[in-house]
């Protein structure tokens, strides 16, 4: 597949040619966490190396050409929660980088026709709110405060390693003191409210709040992206408080942004920023294995057997991917491994992407709508409607009814298509990675019909106007994307997959039982999302042991 963003690629840059002999730390993976390790690294004084295994640095936060001239965000496709301080402190905005606010942030059309919009602007939208249910709009502000107030809480947590649950160390308890520090000023009641939000369902949490199904389905539409369970499983009202932690240059609760060029404009900014830092980046290079010595990992070698040393590694991949496939099982504790082998991947979802000979005509739709509020529409009728696509998909099903999330992308940046064709980009869900019949191979084409079958029902016009269709699957997400099991997040957003338990219990600060070795990707605290948080973290993490002298001595 060409791609538009090939500044990076092997054949338009001499990076690719033979390094130093060693470098201070090499990062395995060019996704947007990698870049960001990579770039903080180099910032710190270190040389760096990113390899990447396909032709174009991004992961999956990239643009690809699916037709000519006509250009995709063929994987992540909203920039939500970029951290402000990846943008600020690594010049983002020099290097390209520029997003527009999404307004309507969520706007979803019901099957009676009503298109409701939620504006990032409250005061309208609880007005818009008010023409459903005038309770359910004040309702709509104290609850907003109350998450708001809950999420700020949390904020400090994702900007930094989570602390060490050791009650038997001084770095244990230094590490509970300063997370109880966070808490302080918060009250019993919040309290009960933040464990209640750890802990309990999306569904319940609306069911007690708001009367209006339509309310509940536009809070449903801003949540459970790409995790496991349906609305009413336990555990999915955590993500009502992760929408609302701040994200954009502003840093601005619940920012939601269409970046101009699409997602691989974050990730060219990304490479240009450690570029200008000395960063070095060899793409179509695919790491067989990460080889330890001494219980100290110092050389990457590639699938073409050459070998680079470094004095650290740092691997954006998913664990699985990481310490199942890169490393030798004898390196490494088997507490460790069983404890990653029982990960929770198992991605949900799917990608399909359109080219079409006209826009989408979503019925309902305002005819005084500007191009920017025809561009995000959420096709999911109800939180029934969810819970019953999710019952069927966890049983290796496809659901005839699909959860589509839709993107008119060349409505906010006309520049990612020429003149008379548009850009739609579906993120779907809830789908199977493991089928019970036959393989993706086989129903690959069969899912894009039925999310063509499912947007028609909104936007008659669609089906005949397709020009060019691209169906990612589960497996497809695996197999291009390296993400196993086609997991969005590097592993479930659940509970007993988070802050000090992601990756698994004991090994959350980014280190792993290999000395010199670090998880930088979404499978490191905070998590998923294309935030830069968890490069972030893991670079200033390695950069604090490489003061302590650690890594005088390696490679």
């Amino acid at each position: 597949m060409a791609s538009d963003f090939g500044k990076y690629d092997s054949k338009s840059i001499d990076m690719n040619k033979a390094g130093r002999d060693v470098y201070d730390a090499i990062i395995v993976g060019g996704g947007h966490n990698g870049l960001t390790a990579a770039a903080y690294l180099a910032r710190g004084g270190l040389s760096a190396l990113v390899v990447e295994r396909r032709e174009i640095v991004g992961g999956c936060c990239v643009t690809e050409e699916i037709a000519p001239g006509c250009r995709v965000s063929t994987t992540s496709y909203i920039a939500s929660m970029l951290r402000p301080e990846v943008i600020s402190e690594l010049r983002l905005a020099e290097h390209g980088l520029r997003m527009i606010p999404c307004d309507p942030a969520i706007q979803v059309p019901f099957p009676d026709g009503q298109v409701v919009p939620w504006w990032a602007n409250r005061d309208r939208a609880k007005a818009e709110f008010a023409k459903i249910s005038k309770k359910d709009a004040e309702r709509f502000v104290e609850v907003d405060d109350r998450l708001k107030k809950l999420a700020r809480y949390l904020q400090p947590f994702f900007m930094e390693p989570p602390p060490e649950i050791d009650a038997s160390s001084i770095a244990g308890w230094t590490g509970l003191f300063r997370m109880g520090k966070r808490f302080r000023g918060i009250s019993n009641a919040e309290i009960a409210q933040l464990i209640s939000f750890l802990t309990g369902s999306l569904g319940e949490f609306l069911d007690l709040n708001y009367a209006s199904e339509k309310i509940k389905t536009m809070f449903l539409a801003n949540n459970v992206y790409g995790k496991h369970g349906g609305p009413y499983q336990p555990g999915t009202a955590i993500g009502l408080l992760f929408h609302l932690l701040s994200g954009g240059e502003h840093e601005l609760q619940g920012f939601y942004g269409h970046v101009m060029g699409g997602m691989g404009s974050i990730t060219q900014a990304l490479a240009a920023s450690g570029k200008k830092l000395g960063v070095e980046i060899r793409t179509s290079s695919p790491v067989a294995r990460i080889e330890v010595r001494g219980g100290r990992a110092n050389t990457v070698v590639l699938e073409d057997g050459a070998e680079i040393r470094g004095r650290m590694i740092l691997s954006n991949c998913d664990p699985k991917r990481t310490f199942l496939k890169m490393i030798e099982a004898r390196d490494l504790p088997e507490d460790f491994l069983s404890a990653v082998r029982g990960i929770k991947m198992d991605g949900p979802c799917a990608k399909v992407n359109f080219v079409l000979a006209e826009e989408p005509k979503f019925t309902g739709t305002s005819p005084k709508a500007t191009a920017l509020e025809r561009t995000f529409y959420t096709l999911v009728p109800s939180l029934e409607f969810a819970e019953r696509c999710y019952d069927i998909a966890k049983f290796g099903e496809i659901p005839e009814e699909l959860w589509v999330d839709c993107v008119v992308s060349s409505n906010a940046d006309d520049s990612l298509a020429p003149p008379g064709k548009h850009i739609l980009t579906c993120f779907v869900q809830y789908v199977p990675y493991k089928l019970r019949e036959g393989n993706w191979d086989e129903k690959r084409e069969a899912l894009g019909d039925r999310v063509v079958k499912k947007i028609a029902e909104y936007a008659p016009n669609v089906p005949a106007s397709i020009l060019a269709r691209q169906v990612l699957t589960p497996l497809d997400l695996e197999r291009t994307y390296g993400l196993t099991e086609g997991n969005i997040f590097h592993g479930d957003l659940r509970l007993e997959q988070l802050f000090f338990m992601r990756p698994v219990a004991g090994w959350s600060q980014y280190r792993t039982p290999i000395r010199g070795l670090y998880l930088c990707g979404a499978g490191a605290h905070p998590g998923g999302g294309v935030t830069g948080a968890p490069g972030r973290n893991c670079a200033l993490q390695a950069l604090r042991d490489w003061k302590k002298g650690w890594f005088k001595q390696a490679a």
